[in-house]
């Protein structure tokens, strides 16, 4: 064989070998277009009545708290009682030395029986006045006939005009006595009303000195706790200075503004006699909403909400926050806030496995029994058992074809 015709052989086999490998291959599958489906979860949804619950933020206070202030100038004698010490009503708190009290009530009461004193004297006096007065005149009569007497005998050339003018002058200085006794009779009222009003003045003083004595020495006048101590034994104090604080454990309040949105409907409550409690995470710590604050500000009003049974340790100053409950709300539903979307709406499943967006309404937030926090949602087409999406899906949009995941039995 030629060796010319060896590679035309070769190549020969090659265009056979790729024909026969070409005519015996498979036929290739048919490949169509499929559309995607997203997995979802959903819930059935069950209308019913529920308790929506307002997120508050706000500060324990003690309304009935009770400032001590010293009632005189002096030193403190006692103080038993410590910063935070619990105490039972009619235990003593603070009291000045009395030392510095009896000097001050002493002096009190020596001027009332100074002014009583006077007043008697006044009296004896208005009776000498009354019996000089009659002698007085009787000697200014008499003076009287005499000046007149010497006049004659002058006339008569049987006295000089000496004596007429010594008797003259004796009538005269009678009726000056006379004129003089007359006025201190007329200024006794005066002078005994003097007297008097300075007596009641000092009568009052001397009440008030033995009332600040008596409130010198501070009682609790509740069971509750002291704060705010300012002074220790020894310490001199001024009058009205502050000594401590006590407020009682029971009557706390706290004070939480509340969006304005909410306080119509809060108010409507409180009027139809509705009691509204607010729970904080601890469950014996509980308040009821007793009533608002007279004035507002654009950021809300400020509720008023009074602690119920013991504070378990809450003190004034606390921030606390807390879930006050609202008025029950029927045909709502309680859904997962992974189901919202936007501010007003939620995705269905439609028959065919599609997703349908509703709107609805924005009741507020709920609690579960195991204390989920869950949205409150409400609208009419929430009807029962419709199936809610709770899988929240970045590209949802109405017509998107899911595939559930859940049988949609699962409790709200």
């Amino acid at each position: 064989m030629s060796k010319r015709l060896i590679p035309v052989i070769i190549l020969a086999a090659g265009v056979l070998g790729f024909l026969f490998l070409k005519m015996t291959r498979p036929e290739p599958a048919q490949v169509t277009a499929t559309e995607r489906s997203w997995r979802v979860q959903i819930e059935a949804i069950e209308p019913g009545t529920h308790t929506p619950v307002l997120p508050l933020y706000g500060e324990v206070v003690a309304p009935e708290q009770m400032s001590v202030a010293a009632t005189l100038a002096g030193r403190i004698g006692e103080r038993p009682v410590a910063e935070g010490q619990r105490v039972s009503a009619g235990e003593l708190l603070v009291a000045l030395d009395t030392q510095d009290i009896e000097p001050v009530l002493a002096q009190a009461k020596a001027q009332v029986a100074d002014l009583d004193a006077q007043i008697r004297s006044e009296q004896v006096r208005y009776r000498n006045d009354q019996t000089a007065l009659k002698s007085e005149q009787a000697i200014l009569a008499n003076a009287g006939r005499q000046l007149e007497r010497t006049r004659s005998l002058v006339d008569r050339n049987l006295a000089s005009r000496e004596n007429l003018e010594s008797v003259t002058d004796s009538a005269a200085r009678a009726e000056l006595t006379v004129s003089i006794r007359q006025r201190a009779l007329d200024e006794h009222p005066a002078r005994l009303q003097s007297l008097e009003a300075r007596l009641a003045q000092a009568e009052a003083t001397l009440a008030t000195t033995q009332r600040d004595a008596e409130r010198s020495r501070v009682f609790a006048p509740f069971d509750g706790i002291v704060t705010d101590v300012q002074v220790a034994v020894g310490d001199q104090v001024s009058r009205n200075q502050h000594l401590l604080s006590i407020y009682p454990t029971q009557g706390l309040e706290l004070r939480a503004r509340v969006p304005n949105i909410f306080r119509a409907e809060l108010l409507a409550a409180l009027a139809e006699g509705e009691s509204l409690y607010a729970f904080s995470d601890q469950p014996e710590i509980r308040f009821r909403l007793e009533r608002f604050a007279g004035t507002s500000d654009p950021a809300g009003t400020e509720a008023i909400l009074v602690l119920v049974g013991e504070g378990a340790g809450l003190r004034p100053g606390t921030l606390l926050p807390v879930s006050l409950e609202r008025p029950e709300r029927r045909g709502s539903v309680a859904i997962p806030f992974s189901a919202l979307y936007g501010a007003d709406s939620v995705y269905l499943i439609a028959d065919d496995n599609r997703m349908q967006r509703v709107s609805i309404e924005r009741v507020g937030e709920a609690l579960s029994a195991n204390g989920e926090r869950r949205l409150l949602i409400a609208g009419e087409v929430l009807t029962l058992g419709a199936r809610l999406i709770i899988t929240h899906l970045p590209n949802a949009l109405t017509g998107l074809k899911v595939d559930v995941a859940g049988d949609g039995s699962s409790a709200q």
